[in-house]
């Protein structure tokens, strides 16, 4: 069974929960904890804002959008994240990850 991420749509847009594990041996979307943050392993450093750019840049891939779209708008400094999706459902925001997850899974 699928564990359910935690998405709500906001004024202009959903808005993703993010735990960030940074300094890994590669950018991933690692798990979706029990109350529905999504865990993203981030291959950059904590120092000069590096992780959080890495960070946006990944999602943008994920979500097939331009960088500019994403927003951290809480928890710039911390590990716990609230990213704003500007102009996109949560209901097409989830898609994107699952279908992103559904293709990152190993298979053997």
């Amino acid at each position: 069974m699928k564990k359910k991420f935690n998405l709500h749509d906001g004024k202009h847009g959903a808005a993703l929960t993010v735990r960030v594990t940074p300094r890994a041996r590669r950018t991933e979307i690692a798990d979706i904890s029990e109350n529905g943050t999504l865990r993203i392993r981030v291959a950059g450093l904590t120092r000069d804002g590096e992780a959080n750019t890495i960070l946006l840049e990944f999602l943008a891939g994920v979500l097939e959008i331009q960088n500019n779209r994403l927003d951290i708008v809480a928890g710039e400094n911390g590990l716990d994240k609230i990213i704003s999706v500007l102009d996109m459902s949560s209901t097409e925001a989830e898609g994107l990850i699952e279908k992103w997850i559904d293709s990152h899974e190993p298979t053997g």
